[in-house]
């Protein structure tokens, strides 16, 4: 089937069907008459299986990892065990922090609600941020969700 047909089969973009091919998580045939990517039924299983292990939060590279081991003949189960055993601590984690700053945003807009707008003058650039302590937990570097768990592209 082409990159189109499968792509629609497990319900992904055309490009992510690229994508996975580029990294070597499918191994399409060429057709030798145009040249074109021949993707077979054990590529769209795969493909369906890199869609469920992406729901549960595996990167590429351990998609990239359990997929050696099973085209090995080995058992990956143990390494998937593994690794959401590591991980779900820190997704925990994550949560928490994200909560916490969830209540530091609703806390923020209460006591916001009244304060009146003011214009920068030197010393203010806004009195609403102003009016944070300054020893409120900040959730710039690595608790940064956006930046510090980025994902990789589709």
């Amino acid at each position: 089937m082409k990159v189109s047909e499968l792509a629609i089969s497990v319900g992904v973009t055309s490009e992510t069907v690229r994508h996975y091919t580029r990294e070597g998580l499918l191994s399409p045939s060429k057709d030798p008459a145009n040249g074109y990517h021949r993707y077979s039924e054990q590529d769209r299983e795969r493909l369906s299986f890199i869609q469920r292990a992406r729901t549960l939060g595996f990167s590429l590279a351990d998609i990239r990892q359990i997929l050696v081991h099973a085209d090995q003949g080995d058992s990956p189960c143990p390494l998937v065990r593994d690794l959401l055993a590591e991980r779900l601590p820190k997704i925990r984690q994550r949560i928490a922090e994200l909560e916490a700053l969830a209540q530091r945003m609703e806390d923020a807009m209460t006591s916001w609600q009244d304060m009146p707008d003011g214009m920068p003058n030197g010393h203010s650039l806004c009195r609403l941020i102003e009016s944070v302590p300054a020893d409120a937990p900040a959730t710039g570097g690595s608790s940064c969700p956006s930046q510090a768990h980025r994902q990789e592209a589709p």
